[in-house]
């Protein structure tokens, strides 16, 4: 196992070594507007367009699903579905089910690139409303155990 490795940063802009996959949370209803995602297409186009385009086409747009989008030589933008809608009631649109089988997912492609694996500290924790202990218990259980490197940045 490789534990975590917590850095002050830019998520968007990761200052690990080599391949990089950098994920976060997308909802399953083709919005995008919002927290994280604000700060992916400040800095590139092409992960709200391909997931525009993805939800559009309706081919394979679900809980669970992820979507892979290069945008720089060795990083990756990894567009994972694991937010059912938004929130209502009070009701926390994060689904951890979702997110570990998109997590899973990423291992599998992070192990064949020899990548690494890059996300914002409390990804599918704010607008998602999940609970950090249990995305970064997730994201052990699927990553980290695996001895992939995880590298989580917290904006300062």
């Amino acid at each position: 196992m490789i534990p975590i490795t917590y850095l002050d940063g830019d998520a968007t802009q990761p200052s690990n070594e080599g391949r990089k996959l950098l994920v976060h949370v997308c909802n399953n209803k083709g919005g995008w507007g919002r927290g994280f995602v604000l700060s992916l297409s400040k800095r590139w186009k092409d992960p709200e367009l391909k997931y525009r385009e993805w939800f559009k086409s309706g081919q394979g747009f679900e809980l669970g699903a992820v979507q892979y989008v290069k945008v720089e030589p060795d990083l990756v933008v990894v567009n994972m579905i694991a937010q059912d809608g938004y929130s209502k009631n009070g009701k926390p649109p994060i689904r951890y089910d979702a997110l570990e089988r998109c997590l899973e997912k990423v291992s599998v492609a992070a192990k064949k690139n020899k990548a690494s694996v890059c996300l914002p500290y409390l990804m599918g924790c704010c607008l998602s409303g999940g609970k950090w202990e249990t995305v970064e218990s997730l994201i052990i259980k699927t990553i980290s155990n695996k001895d992939i490197p995880v590298f989580v940045y917290k904006l300062v």
